[in-house]
């Protein structure tokens, strides 16, 4: 459990880092990301950059039961 945790943190951090030097603009902008804008509404749905993100967390999940 311990050893599971440190990794997340690590993860929090690279991505945190990625994100503050603007490695992950692309995100959320994405073909299938259904951005809607109307005159009193916003709606975001990113669909294609969560099925990223599942595919991911995924694969390591699945690498660190081997």
């Amino acid at each position: 459990m311990g050893n599971t945790l440190i990794y997340i943190g690590i993860g929090f951090i690279v991505v945190g880092i990625g994100y503050k030097l603007g490695l992950l603009a692309w995100f959320g902008h994405l073909p299938g990301d259904i951005n809607y804008k109307g005159e009193h509404t916003f709606v975001f749905i990113p669909i294609t950059s969560m099925l990223i993100v599942s595919g991911i967390f995924s694969l390591l999940m699945w690498f660190m039961q081997r």
